[in-house]
C-alpha cells in the first residue's frame, strides 16, 4: 500500500477470500487500496469528466494542465471565470469543457448540492448526477465508488470490470452487461470490491 491510498472494505475481501472464482486473485493483489480521499466533490467530478474515455497518461496531462489555469484551486467560481475556450487551451473538448462549465454552473447557482450528496441512497445521487451535462450513469458510479466509497456499486457497462470478471470466471469471452448483472447479484452487497478485483484481474490474469 502506498501512502497516498487505503484499505477498504475488508469484509468483502475476506469473503471473497473463500470464493473458489475470486479467491486465488485476493490471495495474489491483497486488499482492495483505493487512493486517499483529498478531493473535494467539486474536484472529483471535474476530474472524472476529463478522464472520460482517455488513456491514463494523457488524462493525467490535460488534467494537470486543467489545474494550472485555475492555480490548482478547481471550484465552481473560478471554473466560471475562465469560460470554455481558456479551458479548451488546456486540452480538453469542446464537449468536456461544456461538462464542466454545466457543472460549475449547477453546484454555484446552488441547483446541485454536491455536499449532500454523502447522506443520500445510491440511486438518487446518481439521479442528481446524471442531470449534468456529460455526466452518465458511468461516470456517476465511478463516483459512488471512488469518491463516496459506496460499498454495492457493479458498474455493468464498464468494460474493464466485464473483462475482468470473464477472466475471474474462466470464460472464453467478457459476459455481456446482462450477465455481469446476473452474476453480481450472488456477490452483493459487496459488489464494489468485486468490482476492483475484476480491473486488478485485467492485469494480471491471461484472457481466455
Amino acid at each position: 500500500m502506498t501512502p497516498s491510498s487505503s484499505i477498504l472494505w475488508t469484509e468483502a475481501t475476506d469473503r471473497l477470500l473463500q470464493d473458489p472464482a475470486f479467491g486465488p486473485l485476493v490471495r495474489e493483489v491483497g486488499p482492495v487500496r483505493l487512493r486517499a480521499g483529498s478531493e473535494t466533490p467539486f474536484e472529483a467530478l471535474v476530474r472524472a469528466i476529463v478522464y472520460q474515455q482517455l488513456a491514463g497518461a494523457a488524462a493525467a496531462t490535460i488534467h494537470g494542465r486543467f489545474q494550472e489555469l485555475l492555480d490548482r484551486e478547481v471550484n465552481p467560481e473560478r471554473v466560471l471565470g475562465l469560460g470554455i475556450e481558456r479551458m479548451r487551451s488546456a486540452g480538453l473538448s469542446g464537449a468536456k469543457a461544456a461538462s464542466v462549465l454545466d457543472l460549475a454552473t449547477r453546484v454555484a447557482g446552488g441547483e446541485l448540492d454536491l455536499d449532500a450528496l454523502a447522506e443520500l441512497p445510491d440511486s438518487e445521487v446518481v439521479d442528481r448526477l446524471v442531470t449534468v451535462r456529460g455526466i452518465g450513469p458511468w461516470t456517476a458510479g465511478m463516483f459512488l465508488l471512488f469518491d463516496l466509497r459506496r460499498p454495492d456499486v457493479w458498474p455493468t457497462g464498464d468494460l474493464g470490470v466485464r473483462n475482468g470478471l470473464g477472466r475471474v470466471l474462466g470464460l472464453g469471452a467478457a459476459p455481456t452487461a446482462q450477465e455481469t448483472e446476473w452474476i453480481g447479484v450472488g456477490y452483493r452487497p459487496w459488489r464494489s470490491a468485486v468490482a476492483w478485483y475484476c480491473w486488478r484481474a485485467v492485469d494480471v490474469l491471461p484472457p481466455g
